[in-house]
């Protein structure tokens, strides 16, 4: 049987050549169409009045107003005119990346399953085990308790160590969950799928969890600081498009792991079931005759 480590470099290497061919890069282009349309849209009718909103909640806070108080008596007053424009951006960063997985798995995920299944798997089973409904409902309810965590988790985030470790997990997290699922939605049963997902548990967090570090790399072209803010129409593009590229790959290489562990799953349980060796049945309803018996010899006297 193929380790699991094994599997996993086979399925990455396999999943970065797939990125290159031009029906994927040609597929990743509507989801970020749609994204970046809905971003400008809801930035266009909510911006003013989300950063005024933000603005009023901070002045609201008296150690907020005492910070910023510090920050004009050195010499930092122009940071109190980016604080909530910053800080609503921080805010609707995670919504961007949801929205972006989902669209991707919307859009593109059965696509590249196909594409996977097509070339590799041709002859493998379709069960139907996640329809494409469940699959839905499945990605949009991991996705809120995503964007939760990530609310609740944001003041951690100052603490150094922690915002290299929490944002990942939590996009590694919701990466398992939704990937793994959408992978073997069309080809394998319920069973099946609930039998992969408990035993490669361990390798298929470790995927989410890389695709959880390439996921939050976006985030840090958001590093710069009170020209974010001048930048973000920018930014928010280029940010949308990394994270439909980031998330295409990771679709990729979940199904390229998942089917494998699959056709070995189907192979290994069809070799336990195979019958074991019988005779024909000609030879079970007219079994030949025996041998006649052999009169026996008669003794040789001594001569």
């Amino acid at each position: 049987m193929v380790s699991s480590m094994s599997r996993v470099a086979d399925a990455f290497w396999r999943a970065a050549a797939y990125c290159f061919r031009p029906r994927v890069i040609a597929l990743s282009i509507l989801p970020l169409l749609v994204s970046a349309a809905l971003a400008f849209g809801l930035g266009y009718f909510f911006w003013e009045d989300a950063v005024a909103g933000m603005r009023a909640t901070l002045d609201s806070w008296r150690l907020i107003d005492t910070l910023l108080g510090w920050l004009d008596h050195v010499g930092a007053a122009g940071f109190r005119s980016v604080m909530a424009p910053l800080l609503v951006l921080a805010f609707a960063l995670p919504v961007i990346v949801v929205l972006s997985l989902l669209l991707v798995a919307l859009m593109m995920t059965p696509t590249l399953v196909h594409l996977v299944a097509e070339r590799r798997f041709p002859a493998m089973e379709k069960k139907h085990g996640g329809p494409w409904w469940k699959a839905l409902s499945w990605s949009l309810w991991h996705g809120v308790l995503a964007i939760f965590a990530l609310l609740i988790s944001m003041p951690f985030w100052l603490i150094p160590p922690l915002v290299l470790i929490l944002p990942p997990l939590i996009w590694g997290w919701l990466g398992y969950k939704v990937f793994a699922f959408d992978a073997l939605a069309e080809h394998a049963s319920v069973q099946e799928r609930r039998q992969l997902m408990r035993q490669h548990k361990l390798p298929l967090l470790l995927l989410g969890l890389v695709t959880g570090y390439l996921g939050a790399a976006p985030a840090a072209i958001w590093a710069f600081g009170v020209m974010a803010v001048a930048l973000a129409p920018i930014l928010v593009l280029v940010s949308i498009w990394l994270y439909t590229l980031v998330f295409a790959f990771s679709t990729l290489w979940f199904t390229h792991y998942a089917l494998a562990a699959l056709q070995e799953m189907r192979d290994a349980r069809a070799e336990v079931a195979k019958p074991a060796s019988v005779p024909p049945l000609v030879e079970v309803l007219d079994p030949p005759a025996p041998a006649p018996l052999q009169p026996p010899q008669p003794e040789q006297g001594p001569t």
